[in-house]
């Protein structure tokens, strides 16, 4: 008998399934809050949703199947819409481009529950029971061409994905909470402010994972605020049906990693259903090794969000730290496990005249993707006077009253890093001509960059470590961490004193087996933070290998 386990979350709902070849165990939660439905330029029915449905390969969570949506409702009227792509291809890079020709979608032969909340109440016990129901499972495989044993035999998982149908500026959309993250994004926030409490509450909160699975967390946020495009984007808007045991958790040692001694940034989102002002403003508190750090006077309108950070600098020693952040708004992450590594442990061995390495062949140059530009921002918030005269009565005098709002305004903030590198021969390689020299001499190597932002120095770090990589090695196995010769937005470094130097010089040995040709240093400028993450370009510089050393040496008799 096939064990069917459906990954919807709640193990109670394995006690709830009515098909005995079945146990169901759901990856889902859902949430969501009250809503009207908007005017007749922007609106939303309630029951007017669906399903996107993507077949996923459990070992590498590939994409296997072309996603199909599902729906009760044929859905003809659909002006636009985005294709069929899923949030793991829109993860992967896939962008957004609008379609407006037929929008297809099947029809189930049991119709499904209500996906989307329009009161605030969560309807997922029934969508779980529904999504791990065999009827339902032999749909999707006929739907997508799926022989149903394979599907079910514990290889691949289901992937679900919310879609809504509204109307937006008078014309008929049809969007998953993930497109309509990416869409409020190209149009400047204008989905957000006109369907907030569709496309940025009961649509991306109607399916969030309990479990990190494929890639995604688990949500741990607020299940009835609305959330930013970027929360939306990365954390909610899908549900999970697996057929195997439950993936294991990853280590909380993954959340992030710092260097060793390096000043850093740590930022969680704040999210509030109430107006953060100047009479009550937010706050965020981190605690770190003992000391506690504070983010204050952050103002949020209501139903918004915003990143809260501090910038303190890591321990000289490697290991773990836990960091916890307690805050009078909802908090993405209350518990931060960091790990503290110490890059200066794996310089290469003592290269040796007789070393030898027949089969090598020189490596292509890593291609590793840059962070050279981030964005982010903060509310500001003042109070708009707004005087009112109120007439008094016949036996007291009329009077003035401030009847203002509070305003708000959203101030952004960018840093860029550039960077350029500079390898040359050692001046103690007595052949070396311009970027060619012989293998088994040294060679140096120089960074330069620089970090600039508009932004408060309170956000932002300058260039801290270089981490340079060699084809000898073939970009793995041994590294050297540069040393940083100043400090500030403008960083140089060098390579560190060789302790195999008799010279005691800031060089590498490239191996005197190592053949004519291109020798490219490859190096990662790392650590330049910002609230929204860490800043990162990746260098290369070539010199030319022509000959070894053993062709400057010579033996004659001795007279």
């Amino acid at each position: 008998m096939k064990r069917l386990i459906c990954a919807l979350l709640l193990l109670a709902m394995l006690f709830s399934l009515s098909v005995p070849a079945f146990a169901a165990d759901p990856n889902i939660d859902g949430g969501g809050g009250g809503m009207n439905q908007g005017t007749s330029q922007n609106s939303w029915t309630p029951g007017r949703d669906g399903v996107r449905i993507t077949i996923v390969r459990d070992s590498d969570n590939t994409p296997v199947s072309v996603p199909i949506d599902l729906s009760n409702g044929t859905n003809g009227d659909m002006a636009v819409h985005f294709g069929k792509v899923s949030k793991i291809s829109y993860r992967s890079g896939i962008g957004l481009t609008p379609h407006t020709s037929s929008y297809v979608c099947y029809k189930p032969s049991q119709s499904m529950p209500r996906i989307i909340s329009s009161n605030g109440s969560s309807n997922i016990a029934a969508i779980r029971s529904y999504f791990c129901r065999e009827g339902t499972i032999r749909d999707i495989a006929n739907a997508t061409g799926f022989d149903y044993d394979t599907l079910i035999g514990g290889k691949y998982k289901i992937l679900l994905e919310p879609i809504a149908y509204f109307k937006y500026n008078g014309v008929m959309f049809a969007m998953t909470a993930t497109e309509a993250a990416l869409y409020n994004k190209q149009v400047g926030n204008g989905l957000r402010s006109k369907m907030v409490s569709l496309s940025h509450k009961n649509l991306p909160l109607s399916m969030f994972l309990e479990t990190p699975d494929l890639g995604f967390p688990a949500w741990g946020g607020s299940t009835t605020q609305a959330q930013n495009d970027e929360t939306i984007i990365a954390n909610l808007g899908l549900g999970i049906i697996r057929f195997s045991e439950p993936d294991p958790e990853p280590p909380k040692e993954s959340n992030v990693i710092y260097r060793c001694d390096t000043e850093v940034v740590t930022a969680v989102t704040l999210s509030t259903g109430s107006q953060k002002t100047p009479d009550n403003p937010a706050y965020a508190r981190f605690t770190i090794n003992g000391r506690t750090y504070s983010h204050n006077s952050i103002y949020i309108p209501e139903g918004g969000s915003q990143l809260a950070w501090v910038k303190w600098r890591t321990p000289k020693e490697p290991g773990y730290i836990t960091i916890s952040v307690s805050s009078n708004c909802s908090v993405s992450s209350s518990e931060i496990v960091a790990q503290i590594v110490d890059l200066d442990k794996n310089p290469p061995p003592d290269p040796q005249a007789n070393d030898r390495n027949d089969g090598f062949s020189i490596p292509s140059k890593p291609n590793k993707p840059n962070v050279t530009s981030l964005t982010w921002g903060e509310w500001d918030c003042w109070w708009h006077e707004y005087w009112v005269w109120h007439s008094g009565g016949e036996d007291e005098d009329g009077w003035w009253e401030d009847e203002g709002w509070w305003e708000y305004a959203w101030l952004s903030y960018s840093a860029s890093l550039t960077a350029e590198m500079q390898t040359k021969p050692d001046a103690k390689s007595p052949t070396a001509s311009g970027k060619t020299m012989k293998s088994g001499y040294g060679l140096n190597a120089n960074v330069s960059a620089q970090v600039r932002s508009s932004a408060p120095s309170s956000h932002i770090t300058g260039a801290q470590n270089v981490v340079a990589y060699f084809p000898e090695f073939n970009y793995t196995t041994y590294w050297r961490l540069l040393k940083r010769l100043n400090t500030g937005y403008s960083s140089t470094f060098e390579f560190q004193k060789n302790k195999y130097s008799t010279y005691g010089r800031p060089c590498h040995f490239s191996p005197v087996w190592f053949p004519d040709g291109r020798y490219t240093t490859y190096a990662e400028c790392i650590d330049a933070w910002t609230p929204a993450g860490m800043l990162q370009i990746n260098l290369t510089d070539d010199l030319t290998i022509r000959d070894s050393l053993f062709s400057d040496w010579h033996i004659r008799p001795i007279k």
